[in-house]
């Protein structure tokens, strides 16, 4: 019998090469756009393989996977997925987390720039016939100001290898790396409190889990002494938006620069719409046209390895390799 593996949502412009692929693993594919729990359900239930992209994998929807044996996710992130309730049931979860390393740690950058050099109010300022450098009063050179990363994974690391040629003093916290890593990337460790208080700019890369909800919220705002820059290019969930708000209102922080919102698309009624000091993109930093052919390729080829009775590259749930539950291809 032929395996089945569904996609079920993605906003891709083909499937080219999944097809490819699973023509020649000699697996049919069924794609759909599952927004519930419902849809999945009907869409996936008998399915060997599950590919998602956006939609909810929830324990009910996995309980429901009677074949499943591993939903990969087309993202880094992976928090629309019951991590918890696939390694009890025996489903490996795979991610896709080196596939747009180099755009995000760009849009980093740029982001971090175009804040910093006060970019949108200068542009805005010569579009209205406004020639004149004081639009950007008052700017600090970047020289020797200090960088604060949370996560220092493969983004993390990225953004402080492009950073280090403007000679910031990058500071990180993460507690589940070695810090034997700073002195290969030029960083110091610090606690999380000492990042946040000396930081003129501080970027979030950590992913989304319980314990990183919320965890930029306004007890983190009251340690920083230094009126910081903040970007967040990880999950808008990180940050408590109401405290953002508030924030930048006592201006805590200076401005803002956001790829995610916690819920997204941002509405046009959303607070921070209107603060001229918020640079907003939409969940844009992945891309670029050779990151999403990767996606789509590296996604595919981790169910191919499976199905063929090979541990992906990516597996998440890493505890499940010597666990009974394990589901057998």
């Amino acid at each position: 019998m032929k395996a089945k593996i569904v996609i079920t949502d993605y906003n891709y412009e083909n499937l080219d090469q999944e097809k490819e692929i699973f023509s020649d693993l000699g697996a049919e594919l069924f794609d759909f756009q599952c927004r519930t729990e419902e849809e999945v359900i009907a869409a996936a239930k008998d399915a060997d393989a599950v590919m998602v992209q956006f939609a909810p994998i929830t324990r009910r929807v996995l309980e429901s996977l009677k074949n499943c044996k591993v939903v990969v996710r087309y993202a880094v992130g992976f928090d629309n997925i019951d991590l918890g309730a696939a390694t009890e049931l025996g489903i490996r979860v795979v991610n896709i987390p080196d596939y747009c390393t180099e755009e995000v740690s760009e849009h980093v950058v740029m982001l971090l720039l175009a804040i910093a050099r006060k970019l949108c109010p200068l542009n805005q300022a010569v579009k209205e016939d406004h020639w004149d450098f004081k639009v950007m009063k008052p700017v600090q050179r970047l020289k020797g100001t200090t960088v604060g990363l949370i996560g220092f994974g493969r983004i993390g690391r990225m953004v402080a290898r492009k950073l280090s040629g403007f000679q910031f003093r990058i500071v990180v916290y993460d507690p589940y790396v070695e810090e034997a890593l700073a002195a290969q990337y030029g960083v110091e460790f610090v606690d999380l409190q000492t990042l946040v208080g000396e930081s003129e700019f501080l970027s979030l890369h950590v992913p989304l889990y319980e314990e990183t909800k919320h965890m930029i919220d306004k007890n983190v705002f009251g340690m920083m002494r230094k009126k910081p820059f903040i970007i967040n290019t990880g999950r808008g969930g990180l940050i408590q938006e109401e405290d953002l708000i508030t924030a930048l209102d006592q201006r805590i922080i200076r401005d803002a620069a956001l790829d995610v919102m916690e819920t997204e698309p941002i509405l046009l009624s959303h607070p921070l719409q209107s603060y001229e000091n918020v640079i907003l993109t939409p969940h844009a930093a992945w891309y670029s046209e050779e990151a999403l052919s990767a996606i789509q390729l590296f996604a595919a080829k981790e169910v191919e390895r499976v199905l063929k009775g090979f541990e992906p590259r990516n597996l998440i749930n890493q505890e499940i390799e010597n666990s009974d539950a394990l589901r057998k291809i």
